[in-house]
């Protein structure tokens, strides 16, 4: 029990370094980018939806990667 408190706390900290360091070097992190992503999200999963129920399940192609990397982390 005491490893896994021991690990939590060296994460947080961990990432809270790296949050500094990013700043100072003119990085940002869009902490809105879940929020302003939501309905582009869930429009692509409706769509792949669709074509499942159309298409059956062998035949169906979803690209249900919401997540862009790039956008999350910005230059200043």
């Amino acid at each position: 029990m005491f490893h896994l408190l021991k690990f939590i706390i060296w994460m947080i900290g961990t990432i809270m370094v790296a949050g500094f360091v990013l700043n100072y070097f003119g990085y940002e992190i869009n902490r809105d980018y879940f929020n302003n992503n939501k309905s582009a999200c869930q429009e692509k999963l409706r769509e792949c939806q669709n074509n499942l129920l159309h298409q059956g399940i062998d035949n169906a192609q979803c690209d249900i990667n919401c997540i862009n990397p790039k956008l999350i982390i910005k230059k200043k």
